[in-house]
């Protein structure tokens, strides 16, 4: 037997005891969870089948949800019940809100990221930061607000893009796009002039780096069964997370420093203007619960609802304009019917000043097109809660105390009884009827979440969406840099593109 045989029976030998052991701890770590009980969802994988999809594992879990609407995921001592039926996520989301909640398992993983934000705690904290939140955007003044940050922001972007254009280069438009969001809610949300998408602020780069890492390494502990082990002993990805967890926490608190100096002395400070100052305004009422830290957690909630939201929506936005090219063109004509500006070299500022929110009122097409993005791309393509109860949904599996109630936006999107036979395709007009864009039921089309919890700032996503897409396919034409190479998402919190979209522009001449 030569050496080579040798050493290809040890690996195979040594791999297939790796197997035997795996199957052991499963079989230890799962027992007594109802695995053939029929009153519970069938089970169809581990942590493990988790762990060796983690690449592709919203299509596995699309691919699953295609032969059953509810399946269970078997993990140490709890099951997670994933589910695409429409009526088990409004009875978790709105009809039994009070019997779920976001559960210990899930605020654990995401506590060194989010700490006691909106998007981490239950009760109290949670209708607190909502309530503000609530008023703060119900109000005319930051909509006003939002409306001429988006907008002088979406100029810069142009200019970005024309730019290179001009060098006739490819560049990463996702890349681009987070750094025009990231200015957007920094200055809508805090009352701070971050400049990133311009790149004169390091630090800003820094910061969105280390929040985009940071995003990504703490979603791979729902699959390390081993992450607080690695926490505590501070090696591999773990100390990396913390690495990047000092960089957010030194930028957020230099910001909440000088606003908090600013509203002091009121210099260049409207309270009314920015979130933060509201937070800020209402900590001064209760410094001991509204600490720094506690707002330093809020604001980290904010920047992953209004960066990663509006930015990868976008982005894969542009990526189906780029393969649908008929449907960019149809989009780009009502931009230019819309806003009856035929002069594409028209002055940059002249056109944005003319875009208005009766402008964006009429964009039914641009908005249904948006909306089918997100139908296929949802910006989170899973979320869910945990039982604070035993519990039967809908369709009649049962669902144990402390369990995780999972509903996969990515999987819904492509589910034929929930869309049609087309439902994997790129369609924009199944949302319109004689022209005029028509909503569906939020837990239809989950993309916003829905019941108590859906997203406060659905409409200020969609009028920065808006006012991006306006600008954009009124300049340019947008076309893939290699039309060959797959377009993926990284697996994360949200649904980025995995290394980027690598986009070429050019103008578009006057019709």
């Amino acid at each position: 037997m030569d050496i080579l045989t040798i050493i290809l029976t040890f690996i195979a030998f040594s791999l297939f005891l790796l197997f035997l052991n795996i199957s052991i701890i499963a079989l230890k770590v799962f027992t007594g969870q109802s695995i053939k009980n029929p009153n519970y969802p069938p089970v169809h994988g581990t942590v493990f089948h988790e762990l060796f999809y983690y690449r592709k594992l919203w299509d596995y879990y699309t691919e699953t949800a295609k032969k059953h609407r509810t399946f269970r995921v078997l993990g140490p001592g709890q099951s997670y019940t994933y589910t695409t039926d429409i009526r088990n996520i409004e009875h978790i989301l709105k009809t039994n809100f009070d019997k779920y909640c976001k559960g210990k398992y899930n605020q654990d993983i995401v506590v060194d990221l989010f700490g006691q934000g909106i998007f981490a705690v239950d009760g109290d904290k949670w209708r607190q930061q909502r309530k503000l939140a609530s008023f703060e955007f119900s109000t005319r003044v930051l909509r006003d607000y939002s409306f001429a940050v988006f907008r002088r922001n979406a100029t810069k972007l142009v200019r970005v893009v024309h730019k290179l254009s001009d060098d006739g280069q490819a560049f990463d438009m996702q890349d681009i796009l987070m750094r025009c969001t990231l200015d957007s809610i920094f200055k809508v949300g805090f009352g701070v002039e971050l400049n990133c998408l311009e790149g004169s602020s390091k630090e800003g780069t820094a910061f969105m780096k280390a929040f985009d890492d940071s995003n990504a390494l703490v979603y791979w502990r729902y699959v390390d069964p081993f992450w607080k082990l690695k926490r505590f002993l501070n090696i591999g990805y773990e100390a990396a997370l913390k690495k990047k967890i000092k960089i957010l926490d030194a930028f957020v608190n230099g910001v909440i420093r000088t606003k908090r100096e600013l509203l002091e002395v009121k210099q260049d400070c409207n309270d009314k203007e920015d979130i933060l100052s509201r937070f800020l305004v209402e900590s001064k009422r209760n410094p001991n619960k509204m600490n720094d830290q506690y707002l330093r957690d809020i604001i980290l909630n904010f920047m992953i609802a209004g960066k990663d939201t509006s930015a990868s929506t976008l982005s894969w936005f542009l990526c189906m304009l780029c393969k649908n090219p008929l449907i960019q063109e149809k989009v780009a004509q009502e931009v230019e019917d819309i806003t009856g500006s035929q002069d594409n070299g028209a002055n940059l500022d002249d056109f944005m000043a003319n875009i208005t929110n009766a402008t964006l009122d009429q964009m039914h097409y641009l908005h249904a097109a948006l909306t089918e993005t997100l139908r296929l791309y949802p910006a989170v393509p899973f979320d869910g809660r945990c039982a604070n109860m035993d519990d039967i949904l809908p369709d009649g599996y049962r669902v144990k105390k402390g369990d995780g109630v999972y509903y996969m936006a990515y999987a819904m999107g492509r589910m034929p009884y929930i869309w049609g036979e087309d439902a994997e395709e790129f369609r924009p007009e199944r949302w319109l009827k004689n022209g005029i864009f028509q909503s569906e039921s939020p837990f239809k089309f989950v993309a916003f979440h829905a019941g108590p919890q859906i997203c406060l700032g659905k409409d200020f996503a969609y009028m920065q969406m808006k006012i991006v897409s306006i600008a954009l396919l009124h300049f340019f034409r947008f076309k893939l840099a290699d039309d060959t190479k797959n377009i993926t998402y990284k697996t994360m919190f949200t649904l980025h593109i995995d290394g980027g979209l690598h986009l070429c522009a050019t103008l578009r001449t006057p019709s």
